[in-house]
C-alpha cells in the first residue's frame, strides 16, 4: 500500500453509506466545494440526494465492483450504520490494491480493532465522536464563564493590581505574569509585576532585558498592601504559599500543596505550562498580543516543556501555535543562547568534579558560591549525563547551604523529597521536577560560621546533606559510589 497523500491537499472523496451521518459530511464537504461521489443501497436516499444536486448512485458496498467505482477518490469515508457492510467494504477495496485514505465508522472496540487489521487509516465511532464534543463545547463554555469571572474581578478592583510571581522566577511565572498584566491593561486596570527572590540565571535576565519586561522587587520598600488587587500567577514553583495579604486571583498549572482560596482560581494540572492558560484567555478575550506578549508566553511554553519534550500536552501545542506568528524569533534565538558568566562556569565545573552518583541520583558540592542562581543551572546542566534522572547541586554563600534540585524521574516528587530530606531544619520549597532548599549553615552542622573552619563546616555539609537526600531518596549513601566517570 502506497503512502496517501495529506488529506487538506486531496480533492475528490467518496461516502460510503449514507445515513444521517454519510448526509451531515456530503453537506459540509460540498459547501466547501469539494468533488463527492456517495454510494448508498437505498433506493429512495439516492433519490433525495440527486433531487439535492449530490452525486449519488445506488450501490450496495459489500459488493467486489465498489472498489472500481471509488478507484479515481483519494479519500473514502465508508459510514454505514451497517459494521458487517463497512468491513467488506474496506476489504474490498485494500484487496484490490487501493490506496486511498480509508475513514471508517465502526460501534464497538471490537469492530474498531478488525476494521484497522483492515486496513482502515483511521476507525471512528459515534459514541467517542459525541463524547469528543462534548468534551471540547465543556471545555469552550468554562473558558467563556471564566473569562467573565477574569474580567469583573479586575473591574471591581478600585486601584492597581500587582501579580506576584514565585521566588526567583522562571520563564513561565514571567511569561505568565506579563500576559496577565496585559490583559488587566486591556479592562483598564494597571498592573505591576512583582518578584520576592532575583533574577540570576543568565537566560531569565536576558529574557527580561531583551523583551524589555519591567519587574519590581519586594525587597525595593514594595508591598502587595500598595494594590487593590493581588493575583498570583505560576506561583506554585516556589512551594511558598505564605502570602500575608489576601489573594484576588490565582492562576497556576500546579495545585497548591495546602488548602487556599481566592476569589478567582484557575488551576490547570493537565497542561504543562501556566503560559498556556494565560494564552488561552488572550485568546478568549480576543485580545491580540504584542509581540513581546506573544515572544514571552511562547519562551515560557518552551522553557518549561524543555522545548516540548517534557510533559508536553495538545493544548500546548496549540497555544504555541497561536503565538508562534506573533512572536519575535530572533530575541528567542537571543534568549536561548546567553553567554555564560565566569561563576556559573566555576560552579559546574566544580560541581562535575565532586558529583557522587547513586543509581540514577546524583548529588554534587559546588563549595563556596557567590552567585546560587549558578547552582540551578549546573543542577539542569547535570541531568543531561546519561543514566541521571535526578540531580542536586549545592553550596555555601552568607552562612547558608543552598541547594537546587532537577528530576526527570516520573516515579518521584522532587519538592516532596527535599521537604522530607530537610523541612525540619531548612526552608525547602518545589514541585515534581524542581526544588530548592535554604538552610541556616551553623543550625544544619552544630557549628558557628567563621572564616577559620570554612573547611570543617563544608566537609560536615558535604556529608549530611548528601546522607540526608539519598536516605530521603530511599537509596543508600556510598562513598565508594565515587564520581560516577
Amino acid at each position: 500500500m502506497s503512502t496517501p497523500a495529506p488529506v487538506s491537499s486531496m480533492s475528490s472523496y467518496a461516502i460510503l453509506g449514507c445515513g444521517s451521518v454519510g448526509h451531515a459530511v456530503a453537506e459540509e464537504l460540498e459547501e466547501e466545494g469539494k468533488d463527492v461521489l456517495i454510494l448508498d443501497q437505498d433506493e429512495s436516499r439516492v433519490e433525495a440526494l440527486r433531487d439535492q444536486d449530490l452525486d449519488a448512485r445506488r450501490t450496495d458496498i459489500r459488493e467486489p465492483e465498489v472498489a472500481d467505482l471509488v478507484a479515481d477518490r483519494d479519500v473514502l469515508l465508508i459510514l454505514a450504520s451497517d459494521v458487517e457492510a463497512n468491513k467488506a467494504a474496506v476489504s474490498t477495496i485494500r484487496e484490490r490494491g487501493g490506496d486511498q485514505y480509508i475513514i471508517v465508522r465502526a460501534s464497538d472496540p471490537v469492530s474498531e480493532d478488525e476494521l484497522t487489521d483492515a486496513g482502515a487509516d483511521v476507525v471512528i465511532t459515534p459514541s467517542q465522536v459525541i463524547a469528543e464534543s462534548a468534551l471540547r463545547a465543556l471545555e469552550t463554555g468554562e473558558l467563556e464563564y471564566k473569562a467573565q469571572q477574569l474580567a469583573e474581578i479586575l473591574r471591581s478592583g478600585e486601584g492597581s493590581l500587582g501579580i506576584l510571581t514565585h521566588d526567583n522566577p522562571d520563564p513561565d511565572s514571567i511569561a505568565s505574569a506579563v500576559a496577565l498584566q496585559a490583559i488587566a491593561e486591556f479592562h483598564g486596570v494597571e498592573a505591576d509585576i512583582l518578584y520576592p527572590g532575583d533574577i540570576g540565571h543568565q537566560e531569565n535576565r536576558a529574557f527580561v532585558n531583551l523583551l524589555g519586561i519591567e519587574l519590581l522587587s519586594l525587597a525595593d520598600e514594595q508591598s502587595l498592601d500598595d494594590y487593590a488587587l493581588v493575583a498570583l500567577v505560576d506561583h506554585m514553583k516556589s512551594g511558598d504559599m505564605g502570602i500575608e495579604t489576601s489573594v484576588d486571583i490565582f492562576i497556576d498549572h500546579y495545585e497548591p500543596d495546602s488548602e487556599f482560596d481566592a476569589e478567582f482560581m484557575d488551576v490547570r494540572p493537565n497542561v504543562s505550562s501556566t503560559s498556556t492558560i494565560l494564552t488561552k484567555y488572550i485568546q478568549e478575550f480576543d485580545l491580540s498580543p504584542s509581540e513581546a506578549v506573544a515572544t514571552a508566553l511562547l519562551y515560557g511554553i518552551r522553557a518549561e516543556t524543555l522545548d516540548f519534550k517534557r510533559d508536553t500536552t495538545p493544548a500546548d501545542l496549540t497555544a504555541a501555535a497561536y503565538l508562534y506568528p506573533f512572536a519575535n524569533h530572533d530575541t528567542l534565538e537571543q534568549v536561548e543562547s546567553p553567554s555564560m558568566s565566569p561563576e556559573t562556569l566555576d560552579v559546574l565545573a566544580e560541581a562535575i568534579q565532586n558529583r557522587q552518583v547513586q543509581g540514577s541520583h546524583l548529588v554534587s558540592n559546588a563549595g563556596f558560591i557567590r552567585d546560587r542562581d549558578a547552582l540551578s543551572q549546573a543542577a539542569q546542566h547535570l541531568l543531561n549525563l546519561e543514566g541521571i534522572t535526578t540531580t542536586a547541586v549545592f553550596g555555601i554563600a552568607d552562612d547558608t547551604i543552598y541547594l537546587a534540585a532537577r528530576s526527570k524521574d516520573i516515579r518521584i516528587n522532587i519538592g516532596n523529597v527535599l521537604d522530607d530530606a530537610y523541612g525540619g531544619i531548612g526552608d525547602a520549597g518545589g514541585h515534581s521536577t524542581q526544588g530548592s532548599v535554604e538552610i541556616p549553615l551553623g543550625l544544619f552542622t552544630g557549628i558557628e560560621a567563621s572564616e577559620d573552619n570554612r573547611d570543617t563546616l563544608l566537609s560536615l555539609a558535604e556529608e549530611a546533606v548528601r546522607k540526608k537526600l539519598f536516605d530521603a531518596m530511599g537509596v543508600e549513601s556510598a562513598s565508594e559510589s565515587g564520581n560516577g566517570s
